[in-house]
């Protein structure tokens, strides 16, 4: 009797613990989201109706199987440079039946897409605090970044943004440009080896992997006192690890579970590990040169080194991670976005031989040599048209994104606290109200008289954002290109090889899936 009675009271307590549980689980997963919902309705923004649980993930799966099952009996067409269609295609189904402002959401997240282009400028030049880095998605990024500059938020990214904004102020980079030619220079000769080594005419030669070391190669030596040679595995392990997470679906997919999720996130951690004591073992070395020699000019490395020591609210764990983190960073962003517009920009070229011949042209004229310097680049107007032109079509980075950290006034917008918000850097910079009818074209002509006069509204060309959060290396990579891809234009003529499978991949940047493969042929 009495075992019974007390089985009843164990039943009752664990049903009302389940209830509790339930409820618990609606309330985060749905009542939260569906408050925010509520609010940005309240302002005339409407969007997919989400499902329990998941919110719109399930829609945003099957319109992105339907688009690459499309894609995949359109191959072998001509390169088509619009590929938000295939990559983020719920986006643009999204703001055909919502428009330009919509929310959406994933999981228990609620999002807000913003494709005006006044909008985005307001979220660009905020100089709020409020208004940080998605801790979502730098959440899953932390493995990669650390607590760095692209990740951090508050005062701690400003603190970060004081020490490294200043070593990518252009008087610093019109310094570099001799450090840029060494790097790529030996590159030159490696692709006139193989065209001797493929008969003396032509080689086909995939760049991307070459650019990538080139771009390494110059991160190393300006920043960090080094070679890539020094670096190599640093940026290798790197590259591995920006392929881990990026097999996750880290930006808007909700989180498995599973023997091989357990599997990739042992490899992750296991790549962030020897990143990490790689990064130590070059930073030991750097504090080991400075006791021995008294240089004037200070590298990045060091910049960073003193920073963390002279900062007395970080303790020796927190100077470490301070350093490691930062390192991180910079050798990440310092190369590999850099190296990817290199490659989109060679493919572009290739498609447009006329622009090869003018920028060879400019490059004779304003270059003594051929070898272009500090005092050359300037007058590069072609070349700027170019550059331009490419980080139009193909920007590194996919998205500008922010979270509401407090509730946060956007434009005529109330953004609630925890709602993200979005913008597709790619569609807006195809957008035909913005850029007109040719939008997917490649035009570099419509950067003749400078940004402000290319398109309707100046503030939708955003490939390095805008404002406090406007990419640092900004300086740096519009150098770098001009460097590399005179030496290369003015060594070689090149089309695209039989080989070239034009599939652009988001894997935190957008990226040639399968490499850019160029036919070179030696001047």
């Amino acid at each position: 009797m009495e075992v019974s009675l007390l089985g009843r009271v164990f039943a009752s307590m664990a049903l009302v613990g389940l209830a509790c549980f339930l409820f618990l689980l609606y309330n985060i997963m749905w009542l939260k989201s569906e408050r925010l919902r509520g609010k940005l309705r309240k302002q005339g923004i409407e969007g997919p109706p989400p499902s329990f649980l998941y919110g719109n993930v399930p829609e945003m799966q099957r319109i992105q199987l339907t688009a690459r099952k499309a894609s995949n009996s359109n191959h072998g067409e001509i390169v088509a440079h619009d590929y938000t269609s295939t990559l983020f295609p719920y986006f643009e189904q999204w703001r055909k039946e919502y428009g330009a402002i919509y929310t959406y959401s994933t999981g228990i997240r609620q999002h807000l897409y913003v494709n005006h282009p006044d909008l985005v400028k307001e979220m660009n030049q905020s100089v709020t605090l409020d208004l940080g880095k998605p801790s979502y998605v730098t959440k899953r990024l932390a493995p990669m970044l650390g607590n760095g500059i692209l990740r951090s938020n508050g005062l701690s990214w400003a603190q970060q943004r004081k020490i490294v904004a200043p070593e990518f102020f252009m008087d610093r980079v019109k310094g570099m440009v001799g450090l840029m030619l060494e790097a790529a220079q030996p590159l030159v000769r490696k692709w006139e080896d193989q065209i001797e080594a493929q008969g003396g005419m032509t080689a086909d030669v995939k760049v991307d992997g070459d650019l990538r070391g080139v771009s390494a190669d110059v991160i190393s030596r300006a920043c960090f006192g080094s070679s890539y040679s020094k670096g190599k595995e640093i940026f290798s392990k790197l590259r591995s690890l920006q392929k881990a997470i990026s097999e996750q679906g880290f930006l808007f997919g909700v989180p498995k579970y599973g023997f091989i999720l357990i599997k990739k996130r042992r490899e992750i951690r296991n790549l962030e590990e020897e990143i990490e004591s790689l990064i130590w073992e070059a930073v030991k070395e750097r504090k080991q040169e400075c006791l021995e020699t008294s240089s004037h000019e200070k590298d990045l490395m060091q910049l960073i080194l003193e920073a963390a020591i002279n900062d007395h609210n970080l303790d020796k764990d927190s100077s470490k991670r301070f350093i490691v983190d930062n390192c991180k960073n910079i050798y990440f962003a310092g190369h590999e976005s850099t190296a990817v517009a290199a490659s989109w920009c060679l493919m572009l070229l290739a498609l447009h031989p006329e622009w090869q011949g003018r920028i060879r042209a400019e490059v004779a004229q304003v270059c003594s040599n051929r070898l272009p310097d500090a005092n050359s680049l300037p007058h590069m107007k072609t070349m700027s048209m170019v550059i331009q032109e490419t980080l139009r079509l193909y920007p590194p980075a996919a998205f500008v994104s922010r979270e509401a950290l407090e509730e946060t006034q956007v434009g005529n917008i109330s953004v609630p606290k925890g709602v993200c918000v979005w913008t597709l850097i790619p569609m807006l910079h195809r957008d035909p109200e913005i850029w007109g009818v040719d939008a997917n074209e490649f035009k570099p002509e419509r950067f003749s008289d400078g940004v402000s006069k290319a398109c309707k509204f100046p503030q939708a060309y955003v490939p390095f954002g805008l404002g406090p959060r406007l990419c640092l290396g900004r300086n740096f990579a519009m150098v770098q290109l001009k460097v590399v891809l005179s030496l290369i234009v003015s060594k070689f003529t090149f089309s695209l090889s039989p080989t070239y499978r034009h599939s652009p991949a988001y894997r935190m940047i957008v990226e040639p899936e399968h490499g850019v493969h160029i036919l070179l042929h030696k001047i």
